[in-house]
């Protein structure tokens, strides 16, 4: 396991996309919680806003460009025919997708604990010019408060669980392309479903089901008990199309010819 592990590691550093791609989710995720902290304003009291997830809402954006790197990390193989030379060098395929969810596990976490920080500091430094002050009902935002560190923690597991929903997609189809589809398919159909469907009972399912909606739900600090799914059952249903993924995609990388 540790020779897969230091061999995956290797793959994944020594190919310059990927550090470009891994800069891309901090710079990305930051940006745009950045933009729309300075956009957001509560010009009053019961405003109604949401401090802490507005300034992570950079995470919506670098959720995206973990599906690629991890996509990328199997699709690029099965490209090549690197697979086949993966598979020879570890023949317990298992290993292969545990090594490869290890490592990029660990990277997400670092990726996305700095652009999570980031992005709360960024929030701390803005949204006081915006509105959002003890007189309108907000303290700065804190990282050791609870429910920001809730929000925190969660939103870093998030874009890991993203990367392994990801991981897993792309072990079953073996196809780049095809992956990256899926997976924006999975994210983003289900809350646009949501929306048109006229009964409230089925939004509300929709909701509690979509590994996006569901997931975001841990970035949540104002009104928590309006939220369709609990912040932290909601991240479980994501780490529950992970490992349905996961599961599916280590199956047929044992059923299946490399």
């Amino acid at each position: 396991m540790r020779t897969a592990g230091r061999a995956e590691w290797t793959k994944l550093r020594t190919d310059a996309g990927n550090g470009w791609l891994v800069l891309g989710v901090v710079a990305l995720t930051v940006a745009v919680g950045a933009a729309v902290a300075m956009t957001a304003r509560c010009d009053a009291v019961g405003c109604g806003g949401d401090p802490v997830r507005l300034s992570l809402t950079g995470v919506l954006a670098g959720q995206v460009v973990v599906a690629i790197v991890a996509v990328l990390m199997v699709g690029n193989e099965y490209g090549t025919g690197m697979m086949r030379t993966t598979i020879t060098a570890v023949p317990h395929r298992p290993i292969v997708l545990v090594s490869k969810a290890a490592v990029l596990s660990a990277v997400t976490l670092a990726a996305g604990s700095v652009s999570v920080l980031g992005s709360l500091l960024v929030g701390r430094l803005v949204q006081l010019g915006r509105g959002f002050t003890e007189a309108h009902g907000f303290e700065a935002l804190s990282p050791t408060d609870g429910p920001t560190l809730r929000a925190a923690v969660g939103s870093v597991l998030y874009l890991v669980l993203i990367g392994l929903l990801a991981l897993g997609v792309v072990v079953v189809v073996r196809n780049s392309a095809t992956a990256i589809g899926i997976v924006l398919a999975l994210l983003f159909v289900f809350p646009i479903l949501a929306q048109v469907v006229p009964d409230p009972d089925w939004q509300r399912h929709l909701q509690q089901l979509a590994p996006m909606t569901a997931g975001l739900a841990v970035q949540t600090t104002v009104d928590v008990d309006a939220l369709p799914v609990g912040p932290w059952q909601g991240l479980g249903v994501l780490a529950l199309w992970a490992a349905g993924a996961l599961a599916a995609g280590g199956w047929l990388l044992e059923a299946r010819d490399a």
